[in-house]
């Protein structure tokens, strides 16, 4: 029997008045990846955020099964790579979740972001500035960062949006490594083979949910 790591009773969240998502049930398994589908509007941002921690339900309840803080990694557009460092220097920014970021970064940080960027193949990029990477070198650098912050559940906006296929197969196998590893994914995608490729799909229609478990991907309804 699967494990759950997350689960959704009832819920419901928006924004001031405004309501987006609409009674979600449902269940995220453990060590697996999960994709959240659905068109623009649907409500696939909002329920990241809830699963995020950043955003609170209105009602319902989110219980997870892990204690620690889930790892949030944003579309490359929301974090710009013009920011002056380099890719050591941004991946080492995912142990502040840890140690804040006015605490000097220890042997041991220095050592967990290393391997995240071995373990995303952009370890030979460490000196490298942002503003020199390719947009699929600029997304593993994010998801190491996310990696660094060593929780058990990461949270991914559109990671491989703007990306060739190429880059994107790269990223989507990563997360069939993670999951192996016992990492639990969720992504929202636009992608259909993305989609097809999770062992676990949520769709999002109009803030309800219209899809579940290892359903064929069908977003152009």
């Amino acid at each position: 029997m699967e494990e759950t790591a997350i689960t959704l009773d009832g819920l419901r969240a928006g924004y001031g008045s405004t309501t987006v998502l609409h009674g979600i049930t449902a269940r995220v398994p453990r060590a697996q990846v999960t994709a959240l589908t659905g068109h623009n509007g649907s409500g696939k941002s909002t329920l990241l955020g809830v699963l995020a921690g950043s955003l609170a339900p209105t009602a319902g309840t989110v219980e997870r099964a892990s204690a620690r803080r889930p790892a949030v990694v944003f579309q490359r557009t929301e974090v710009p790579a013009t920011m002056p460092m380099s890719v050591r220097e941004a991946v080492a920014m995912g142990r502040w979740a840890h140690r804040g970021w006015w605490r000097p970064l220890t042997r041991n940080d220095r050592a967990v972001a290393a391997h995240c960027m071995e373990r995303l193949g952009v370890a030979d990029l460490a000196r490298t500035q942002l503003d020199r990477l390719s947009g699929g070198q600029y997304q593993r650098v994010l998801i190491a960062q996310g990696l660094a912050q060593e929780s058990d559940l990461i949270l991914l906006d559109e990671p491989a949006a703007g990306l060739d296929h190429r880059a994107r197969d790269r990223i989507l196998e990563i997360f069939d490594e993670l999951a192996a590893d016992g990492v639990t994914v969720v992504h929202a995608t636009h992608d259909d083979e993305a989609a097809r490729r999770a062992d676990h799909r949520l769709h999002l229609r109009d803030g309800r949910l219209a899809a579940g478990v290892r359903e064929p991907a069908d977003l152009a309804r």
